[in-house]
């Protein structure tokens, strides 16, 4: 259950924006002895509905903004910047107008929102103890290539001796003969039989 913990990191975020509907006030945890362990009807009892939609950060559908964020000469200089086609006709630029404002909004709806004292995620893992400890690069894994370096001349550079060579990185058992396991063989190459 520990890695409910961070599904929820957002939390005091989302609960500053007014527009969006807020979670109900809980406690995860993982260990038996505190007393408020969830178990997996009260999970998918979170789970099963939402507590907040994508269209809440979308504008009104009644209709368009007051202050239109682009104007069609910026969308034209746009489109030409970015080496894209430009519409073809009024309605096209109009339904290009209206997307891109649309994406405007929800992008400054994402900016309202108070993300003070709230962690910024850096990537998506597992970030129990165990998991920590498995993806740690400690020295036992740096060892062998700690080995073969080696300090050399008066601005002490660090130099790395070639590891040996593998002759046989296929391992023991092949014997260096590609053609001996095909079926049917010409000369050098193996023969591929189609139903052609």
């Amino acid at each position: 259950m520990a890695s409910l913990r961070t599904g929820y990191r957002l939390l005091p975020a989302i609960r500053a924006q007014p527009r969006l509907q807020r979670f109900p006030s809980r406690s995860y945890s993982s260990g038996p002895d505190e007393k408020n362990v969830i178990d997996a009807e009260s999970i998918e009892s979170i789970l099963s509905r939402p507590s907040w939609s994508v269209r809440s950060l979308l504008p009104e559908e009644s209709g368009p903004s007051p202050t239109p964020a682009l104007t069609p000469k910026e969308l034209r200089h746009l489109l030409r910047l970015s080496a894209l086609p430009q519409p073809s006709s009024e309605a096209e630029e109009k339904k290009m107008l209206e997307t891109l404002e649309s994406q405007i909004h929800f992008v400054k709806e994402i900016q309202r929102i108070d993300t003070t004292g709230v962690e910024p995620l850096r990537s998506i893992r597992d970030e129990t103890a165990e998991a920590t400890k498995e993806n740690t690069i400690g020295l036992d894994a740096l060892k062998d290539t700690m080995a073969r370096e080696r300090v050399v001349g008066r601005s002490r550079r660090i130099e790395r001796t070639p590891a040996e060579k593998n002759t046989k990185p296929d391992g023991d058992a092949w014997d260096g003969n590609a053609l001996g396991s095909a079926s049917k063989t010409m000369g050098r190459y193996f023969v591929v039989e189609t139903s052609r």
